[in-house]
């Protein structure tokens, strides 16, 4: 049963690339996506194991014509050429030590995205590497919880070859509760590399640092 706190019809809406949809039909790939529900939110994309995940999902990014930004370190965007192509892609630089946090700076984003009706999706691996993890980092909880937008359960699927953007969730605040769901979303997801994908629970170790 899909979990979905805002169903269709999407009245955020794409047009996408014939000939990117080409290429990843040629790689076996499907995507399901049918718009978002609102022109501010988040998305996460589980499970992220592999090296191979970013070319898929750009292609996903391409063919579906999805406009999202990501999280990046802002020593990378000062590299010449390399920091102009991540912010093409759309990279934003964020500032660890920023007098609101990365967070704070995000939701504050957010609100002025909102009140201008601008339109801002932020795109994120919950575990943050695609190396074994205990769990998952809470930045993208907590951006969406404060700034209260969507949150887009995004299944990169390797078994099924099949990307799924189609499930929209409202987080509660109850952390608990919402793991639980986001758990029932993913089931059966299997990454490139299954064995490397992180339990989905709130990381509680040193590591958790977004």
């Amino acid at each position: 049963m899909p979990i979905v706190d805002f169903p269709p019809p999407y009245p955020v809406q794409f047009r996408g690339s014939r000939v990117a949809r080409a290429l990843l039909s040629l790689m076996g790939w499907k995507v399901h996506f049918q718009g978002f529900p609102a022109r501010q939110g988040v998305a996460i994309v589980y499970p992220h194991t592999s090296n191979w995940d970013f070319p898929v999902m750009m292609l996903v990014k391409w063919t579906t014509g999805i406009q999202a930004c990501f999280w990046g370190k802002d020593s990378l965007f000062r590299i010449p050429v390399f920091g102009r192509w991540l912010r093409w892609l759309g990279g934003l630089p964020i500032d660890r030590s920023a007098a609101n946090g990365v967070v704070g700076s995000m939701v504050d984003r957010f609100d002025a995205a909102r009140a201008g009706d601008d339109y801002l999706w932020l795109g994120l691996s919950p575990e943050g590497t695609r190396r074994h993890t205990d769990g998952w980092r809470s930045g993208f909880y907590s951006v969406t919880v404060a700034a209260q937008v969507p949150l887009a359960l995004v299944r990169l699927d390797y078994a099924r070859r099949e990307v799924c953007i189609d499930q929209f969730i409202r987080l509660s605040g109850d952390m608990e509760h919402d793991y639980a769901r986001m758990r029932q979303a993913f089931d059966q997801v299997r990454g490139y590399h299954a064995a490397q994908a992180a339990p989905i629970v709130p990381m509680t170790s040193s590591s958790n640092k977004r």
